[in-house]
């Protein structure tokens, strides 16, 4: 006889996660967890996905298990891209990180990558790497394999949405326009 609570509207936030922040809603060592970064947004949500606690840059959330589901699955085939700074660039590194490596026993797909930048004298690189699947510290291992170890790791865009200019720390509601793209 009581009148179930009215259904709660659908929130979906992106985060620019800084370093140093780990992706769970509650860390049992006491690290800063990226959930914290959007506790004010007043509705309980949830990270789409991982990245990793030294690395930065887009983190979507969300209260829409649907939504979150559409975008982690490795059926949907979702690109995420990076901004990879290496340290031991080579070009044969470079033409090593363009193939497909086996990753636990799987082989991933072919990702996108291109020389951003380099710096001749230190032996360091930008590059922008685009994967297909989301494994456990992918980007990481495909350098490594490649002989190139990260100093630094940035999430810029997911799926048609990219980070922008917004602020380390900081985030915004997506648009409507904007959940449709990630949609497509």
């Amino acid at each position: 006889g009581k009148p179930l609570p009215s259904r709660q509207e659908h929130v979906y936030i992106v985060l620019n996660k800084p370093r140093g922040y780990v992706t769970t809603l509650s860390d049992e060592k006491g690290r800063p967890n990226a959930a914290q970064l959007v506790a004010d947004c007043g509705v309980r949500v949830y990270p789409v996905g991982r990245l990793g606690m030294d690395s930065e840059g887009m983190l979507i959330f969300t209260n829409d298990g649907e939504f979150a589901n559409k975008l982690m699955h490795p059926k949907h085939e979702v690109n995420k891209t990076y901004h990879v700074t290496v340290q031991g660039y080579s070009e044969e590194g470079l033409e090593r990180l363009k193939l497909p490596v086996a990753l636990d026993g799987y082989t991933i797909r072919k990702p996108e990558v291109a020389l951003l930048h380099k710096w001749e004298e230190s032996g360091k690189a930008k590059l922008s790497v685009t994967i297909h699947e989301g494994r456990n510290r992918q980007v990481r291992r495909m350098c490594d394999a490649a002989g190139m170890s990260v100093t630094r790791l940035v999430r810029v865009s997911e799926g048609n949405l990219k980070l922008g200019d917004l602020p380390s720390g900081k985030w915004r509601y997506l648009t409507d326009r904007e959940v449709n793209l990630l949609l497509e």
